[in-house]
């Protein structure tokens, strides 16, 4: 026995180290392989495959904008943004986070600086539901499987939750809530967030300098492994969801026709969203199957300014009150979105 876990114990750690996108996407295929019908892995790697082509394009120029913005310092900008008029400054920061490439991860130590260094909440709270949902390198990704409509919708969406929360936000302090958002202990946000206590102009002509030229470089393969595991675990998600799926279900639940197809796809956006990468595969796909289109939206702009690992973060950083105004706030902007879009695609 003590042989045994001798040998299991560095498996045990490699285990633990190995990246979590790829044991999903390892385990899920030899679980195909297993317990599925004999075909449905040769479906799932011809599907998977096909799809990743389908999307290398696209994928490959986002990865080269994440990395360009990364390298130019373009994160530096937003020390800029929040300094002004409140109402102005709440629609600078809602339109800067709906077009800024910062993830929902990403996004929180920037938070965490903004909030000690004494900006009010509303315009934060406008940068922290837009930033997560859209970006360059995403919007160019979702063009490529959602299309021009949708990747346009999904901004606009962004942008809009942005001001719709930081303005509600404003309206609640000027009548004295909301003071002291922080938990007590939360910092200033790290050495993460230097660009907002000492913001810096960009600098766009990285190719003068190889500091730049290698950071283009390190940020480039970590993007683009960063997105190349996250899809490829979606599209094999999508696989099984095309292949096992009834449509006749999805269209009953999520359908245009369903009253509450747009609720519910916000409300179940949280915690079945992946990421904002992998979330465009399977919306493609539940689309496909009888989806909504404005239930689509709800579901992917709750999911980005909700995501589990997002709204944990959110947690450890500000106090329960101001936590659940954020997530009323994005899911109510994010049905209001639905709503929207559902009438204007009819």
């Amino acid at each position: 026995m003590s042989n045994i876990a001798i040998t299991l114990g560095p498996l045990g750690r490699s285990l633990k180290k190995a990246d979590p996108a790829v044991l999903a996407v390892v385990g899920l295929l030899l679980l195909i392989a297993v317990a599925f019908p004999s075909g449905q892995i040769i479906d799932t790697l011809r599907f998977t495959a096909d799809s990743l082509i389908h999307i290398a394009p696209f994928l490959l120029f986002s990865v080269a904008l994440a990395a360009y913005l990364s390298a130019a310092g373009a994160d530096h900008m937003i020390g800029r943004v929040f300094h002004g008029q409140p109402v102005a400054v709440i629609f600078a920061a809602a339109l800067f986070g709906g077009l800024s490439p910062f993830c929902s991860c990403g996004v929180i130590p920037i938070i965490a600086a903004l909030l000690s260094l004494g900006v009010p909440l509303a315009p934060v709270m406008a940068f922290w539901l837009s930033s997560p949902i859209m970006s360059p390198d995403m919007f160019v990704v979702t063009v490529g499987g959602l299309g021009l409509d949708f990747a346009v919708a999904k901004t606009s969406t962004a942008v809009g939750l942005g001001l719709f929360g930081g303005l509600l936000t404003l309206a609640i302090q000027r009548v004295g809530g909301m003071a002291d958002p922080l938990r007590p202990g939360v910092g200033d946000g790290g050495c993460a967030a230097s660009s907002v206590r000492k913001p810096q102009p960009a600098f766009w002509p990285i190719w003068q300098e190889e500091s730049r030229r290698q950071r283009f470089r390190d940020k480039f393969g970590q993007t683009a492994w960063f997105l190349g595991k996250w899809l490829t675990l979606a599209y094999v998600l999508e696989s099984l969801m095309v292949a096992y799926l009834p449509a006749e279900t999805v269209a009953a639940w999520l359908g245009g026709g369903s009253a509450w197809a747009i609720p519910l796809a916000a409300v179940v956006g949280a915690p079945a969203y992946l990421n904002g990468y992998a979330a465009i595969p399977l919306a493609a796909g539940l689309i496909q199957t009888g989806m909504a289109p404005g239930a689509a939206l709800a579901f992917m702009t709750a999911g980005g300014a909700t995501s589990i690992p997002a709204a944990i973060a959110v947690f450890a950083l500000v106090k329960r009150p101001i936590f659940l105004w954020y997530l009323a706030l994005a899911a109510t902007g994010s049905m209001l979105a639905g709503f929207a879009y559902q009438l204007w695609a009819g």
